[in-house]
């Protein structure tokens, strides 16, 4: 059964940072593209960062390049989210997906991603 799973969201103060992790089950995850999106109350589902199959491109939204890091553990076969200079307006649910392949000119939607998680709560507060 194919399954990802989201973890370590929760509160934090502005400044501060956080590790989420997506644990995959039931498929090799190396072998697939991975990204990050993550919605707020109200508000349509967003990009947030994607990791393609080689693991040797990413790709990541305005709002959180160079403060935000997508890597990859095979070992774990898991997916994580670096998140650090956390602001309130990252507050939302964060979900993770995959999709076999973004191709070389990712454009930051989430046509194409599946077997999305849970999802789990980042709250930044001010």
């Amino acid at each position: 059964q194919v399954q990802l799973v989201e973890s370590g969201g929760g509160l934090v103060q502005t400044g501060g940072s956080l590790r989420l992790s997506c644990a995959a089950s039931g498929f090799d995850f190396s072998y697939w593209s991975a990204g990050w999106f993550r919605q707020a109350p109200g508000k349509e589902r967003d990009f947030v960062a994607a990791l393609d199959r080689s693991s040797r491109r990413t790709y990541y939204a305005d709002s959180v390049k160079g403060r935000f890091t997508i890597s990859r553990d095979t070992a774990n076969n898991a997916v994580y989210l670096q998140m650090n200079s956390l602001k309130p307006e990252d507050t939302a649910v964060y979900y993770c997906a995959r999709k076999f392949d973004i191709g070389t000119d990712y454009g930051g939607t989430t046509a194409g991603f599946g077997s999305w998680g849970q999802g789990t709560q980042v709250t930044v507060s001010s």
